[in-house]
């Protein structure tokens, strides 16, 4: 399909798009025209002040019963929201997986990392090659003397290798 054919037929749907939405915004001035007749009767005002007095009681009982229905429906909304929020908890506990954001790697020192948890006042220095002990390191010493073999094994032959532990104890 071209792209002029496209970008007609986009034109045309969108053109009927917008005359559905202008008839439902002409039905509904329409149904809220023919509640407000049906509910709310022409206003005749009164010429003495008894009759003025009667009409503003009986608006005000309206108007009250009116605030009554809004409470209650109003009550029903944020039951029903609270219930929806219930069971979505319910529904993620029940999956047992939780969407986990994704982290992005910051390099970040020791140091800043506790300046930025601990704010600016603390002056926190994490030096830790600074703490650590010093450590000699031993070096073993290996003996200068190469003997037979021979003579070493023999002189630890007697009580199986014990003879010459105790001949040099003694």
């Amino acid at each position: 399909m071209s792209m002029s054919r496209k970008h007609n037929l986009k034109g045309m749907m969108l053109q009927v798009a917008k005359d559905l939405i202008e008839a439902e915004d002409v039905l509904k001035v329409k149904e809220r025209d023919e509640y407000m007749e049906n509910s709310c009767p022409p206003l005749v005002l009164p010429h003495s002040k008894d009759e003025l007095q009667e009409l503003c009681q009986e608006l005000f009982d309206k108007i009250d019963v009116i605030d009554e229905e809004r409470y209650v429906l109003e009550h029903t909304a944020n039951r029903v929201v609270h219930e929806v929020w219930d069971l979505n908890i319910k529904i993620v506990d029940l999956k047992g997986k939780f969407k986990k954001p994704p982290l992005k790697k910051v390099r970040m020192s020791a140091d800043a990392m506790l300046q930025a948890l601990l704010g600016s006042k603390h002056k926190v220095n994490m030096d830790l090659r600074a703490n650590l002990k010093q450590v000699k390191k031993e070096v073993k010493e290996e003996s200068a003397e190469v003997g037979d073999w021979r003579k070493n094994v023999e002189d630890k032959a007697g009580m199986g290798g014990r003879k010459k532990m105790f001949e040099s104890d003694a």
